[in-house]
């Protein structure tokens, strides 16, 4: 089922006000991108009429532009890439946590990179360490891997750490369930 609105949407609607806008400060291959995506399954890009032989009901199935930024083209090397690194993970308890920015915040963060992140970095491992090492929680230091998001699936500016902690238990004795 088609979403409500797709980027290519986007690109029709917006892409040339977009452009004129951006001037010499947009290259190539982000117009190139942009017209691919556009393009992306539309008459523009061809392709082959499919008829039943029974009922002789058919349809169009249009080429894809295979850009490597396409979310269509894309959609099921992700599911692909996303099953890979499933077959990779530790069989231990993990947890994904996000911290995320107010709308004000991230909007200083757009023009203030370097700044915001470093704060959003500390503020979230503070936050981590303090929480696991009070014994009310797990009373226990905790090492985790963040990765730093700043566009959402849908894109829009959406700076927001994506943090993956381990449960791996070190010393036997700090464990406080069976079996973690």
């Amino acid at each position: 089922m088609r979403p409500a609105l797709e980027v290519a949407d986007v690109f029709r609607r917006h892409g040339a006000a977009y452009r004129t806008a951006r001037g010499d400060r947009m290259g190539r291959v982000e117009r190139r991108m942009m017209a691919a995506i556009k393009a992306c399954r539309t008459a523009t890009l061809g392709g082959l009429v499919e008829a039943c032989g029974d009922c002789a009901q058919a349809r169009i199935a249009y080429n894809s532009c295979r850009n490597r930024h396409c979310p269509k083209c894309q959609g099921l090397a992700r599911a692909e890439w996303l099953g890979q690194r499933q077959a990779d993970l530790l069989e231990v308890p993990y947890f994904h946590v996000v911290f995320t920015l107010p709308a004000e915040v991230a909007a200083i963060a757009f023009h203030n990179k370097a700044e915001v992140y470093a704060i959003l970095f500390r503020a979230a491992a503070e936050t981590l360490k303090t929480i696991a090492a009070d014994p009310r929680h797990l009373g226990a230091e905790i090492g985790f891997l963040a990765i730093l998001h700043t566009w959402g699936q849908t894109l829009t500016h959406h700076p927001h750490p994506a943090i993956l902690i381990l449960a791996i238990c070190v010393d036997f004795f700090l464990c406080k369930e069976p079996g973690f």
